[in-house]
């Protein structure tokens, strides 16, 4: 099967290190703009909830935490469409600027006391805007620079682009705590946390002068220049041979597995430390913020990897190691807080030992690592799973749908499940069962063999 993706420009070893530099900071810089929510969830709730209950509080800000990811499908067929049709370089553009603008509003936003319900409206408006940009940025940046990388390298260099959106969970802890740093508690709590947001326009404003850089994919140029464009991507992505099959391995066996594993060490990881560990925040986060940092390398190493065992190994034995070791992760974490949980106070706040930050982050590195397995290769995998001419849409729409859906409502769903057990490892039975059932389809559905492009099945 001939295709434009088989008589591109190779590019040189400069410009594929500006495409990954320019790809990745993107990434980050966005991904800090959607994370920040869920970093500041605690202030976003005493701003913008009008309720005094705590509980009420933590549902609603993980329920609009969950509605951005819920409008992350629409916006992958939104800019999906435009991917295929004008081009990955200036679609990305467009959400990265959409991201940085509503994440700022955010910031902006008055509190419930001053303007009363108008308040929460806006702010679910603003995430909202930010579900829609990050729907069509994560498949125009794995896009890009995988359409700019030699198969054989693949898998390496697009790594740096799923490590990049742990970078933008990195930066958003690393902001918040800097802030803090800076700051007296009274100054934080009364407007200090709105700073965080507001800085997304400066992080906007490097990530645009970067890409500005960028020429267009060689992969979309050789498309447009053989007139082997698509004339509907969303249609055509339901009804090309073969594709059918393929998106639903994608959402179910990909997208949806490596989401929930991911939030969970991640999310799930630090509200555990700061709520049933009653861990103090600050340290909390920089224990999460630490284990993040290193685990940032699994995503590479395991993206690598992919290159010479093959996309589907690393996926599939991730998920199983996660069955098994999930739940003794958190045990371990709890063990090792027990003693200090014993002779506190319930409401005194824990500053663990160094022996304790030690066990903690193991705990976080093995599902760092887990992460890293079922997420390094995926962008190299998702691209060459899909035709170049339909491949931005058809790769962003379930991959957002399983991670918008699966991932996105996460947080809410184990918090409600805890809520309703009185039992705070009872949450990660959700990511059990979604990670059973994409090990099902990722053994049914993925290619076995080496990486090979799509126009060579």
């Amino acid at each position: 099967m001939a295709s434009a993706a088989a008589v591109v420009h190779q590019p040189s070893a400069s410009e594929i290190r500006l495409v990954i530099a320019a790809s990745s900071a993107g990434t980050i810089f966005e991904w800090y703009d959607f994370f920040i929510y869920g970093t500041l969830a605690s202030f976003i709730g005493a701003a913008f909830v009008p309720s005094d209950n705590d509980l009420v509080r933590q549902l609603t800000v993980w329920a609009g935490f969950a509605v951005g990811f819920g409008f992350r499908p629409l916006g992958a067929v939104l800019f999906g469409y435009l991917g295929d049709k004008l081009g990955r370089k200036y679609t990305f553009l467009v959400t990265v600027t959409l991201m940085g603008i509503a994440t700022a509003g955010v910031g902006l936003v008055p509190s419930v006391a001053s303007i009363g319900l108008l308040a929460p409206v806006v702010v679910i408006l603003l995430r909202i805007m930010q579900g829609l940009a990050l729907g069509g940025e994560y498949g125009g940046a794995a896009i890009y620079v995988s359409e700019h990388s030699p198969p054989g390298r693949r898998g390496f260099y697009t790594g740096f682009i799923q490590a990049s959106v742990v970078g933008g969970f990195v930066l958003s802890l690393i902001v918040v705590l800097a802030c803090k740093l800076l700051m007296d508690d009274a100054t934080w709590a009364a407007w200090g946390w709105r700073v965080p947001f507001v800085l997304s326009l400066a992080l906007l404003a490097i990530s645009l002068w970067m890409r500005f850089k960028l020429s267009e994919s060689p992969v979309f140029k050789a498309m447009k220049a053989e007139g082997q464009m698509s004339s509907n991507p969303f249609k055509e992505s339901f009804t090309y041979p073969g594709n059918g099959k393929r998106i639903v391995v994608a959402l179910f066996g990909v997208a949806a597995g490596l989401t929930v594993i991911w939030y969970t060490a991640m999310f799930s990881g630090l509200n555990f430390l700061k709520g049933p560990m009653r861990i103090e925040e600050t340290a909390a986060e920089i224990i999460v913020g630490i284990a993040a940092l290193i685990g940032m390398s699994f995503f590479v190493y395991f993206g690598a990897l992919s290159d010479r065992i093959g996309r589907k190994p690393p996926i599939v034995w991730g998920y199983a190691l996660t069955l098994v070791l999930l739940f003794p992760c958190f045990w371990l974490i709890g063990w090792v807080m027990e003693p200090s949980l014993a002779i506190s106070g319930e409401n005194v706040r824990i500053t663990p030992s160094g022996f304790q930050i030690m066990v903690i982050i193991f705990a976080l590195l093995v599902l760092s690592a887990l992460s890293g397995a079922t997420y390094g290769s995926v962008a190299a995998l998702l691209s060459e799973m899909f035709p170049p001419k339909i491949r931005y849409s058809s790769m962003s729409i379930p991959y957002h749908i399983g991670t918008g859906y699966f991932g996105g409502f996460l947080p809410l769903i184990a918090t409600a499940i805890v809520a309703e057990t009185g039992n705070p490892y009872s949450g990660l039975w959700y990511t059990w069962a979604v990670v059973l059932m994409a090990l099902v389809f990722a053994w049914w559905g993925l290619r076995d063999g080496p990486p090979r492009d799509f126009a060579d099945e």
